[in-house]
């Protein structure tokens, strides 16, 4: 927790240093937290300098641990190439592990990976199946890309109302994309169908975790 004030500048002055320090000290007595966060530190360089290798050396350290968010980064720097070679089936794998304790960030990139069909054969249902959990949490990526298929009607029947109420959700919470995408099929819809669109969103709540 030190490590992380001193990250935000919480409660101290803002200092990198000292939050690497802090989050060294926890990381070596083997908490996965400060591992996945020291981690973070050197993929970003703060406060060091920026070195993917040993980004991922303490993501995995995390990860082997059972912490789902360094399991999800694992995959991010499996899927983009950073400190490891580019390998899209691993970043699925550590995609998925991160996915079912249920990290939203993960379940998002796992649906796009079926989309895309890359590390996995291409399944818009899957990919509709893992937006969807993450979008009931209340992640506007996953409401996004969960409106666009439903506007598309790839992985499920095209339903521009469904369509329609989960872009404004993911707009109402500053998906620019959503929302433009949102404007785009209301002018295939009728003002009653935007009217319902809007009603079901404002009706919507997250589902807990």
């Amino acid at each position: 927790m030190l490590g992380l004030m001193s990250a935000l500048g919480q409660g101290v002055k803002q200092d990198y240093a000292a939050a690497l320090a802090w989050y060294r000290k926890a990381a070596d007595q083997g908490s996965a937290s400060a591992q996945s966060d020291l981690g973070s530190m050197y993929d970003q360089g703060f406060g060091v300098k920026q070195d993917y290798a040993a980004a991922m050396g303490w993501y995995r350290k995390a990860a082997d641990q059972g912490f789902a968010g360094a399991e999800y980064n694992v995959g991010l720097m499996y899927a983009n190439g950073k400190g490891v070679p580019k390998d899209a089936r691993t970043a699925v794998t550590w995609f998925h592990k991160a996915a079912a304790r249920g990290d939203a960030a993960a379940q998002v990139n796992l649906g796009l990976m079926y989309a895309k069909g890359e590390g996995v054969p291409q399944d818009f249902t899957a990919a509709v199946t893992w937006y969807r959990q993450a979008a009931e949490k209340g992640n506007p990526d996953a409401q996004y890309n969960l409106g666009a298929v439903y506007a598309s009607g790839k992985g499920v029947p095209r339903d521009d109302v469904t369509a329609l109420m989960w872009l404004n959700l993911a707009a109402s919470a500053g998906n620019q994309d959503a929302l433009e995408e949102g404007y785009a099929i209301e002018r295939r819809m009728s003002p009653a169908q935007i009217a319902e669109a809007r009603k079901l969103a404002q009706a919507w709540k997250p589902r807990a975790n």
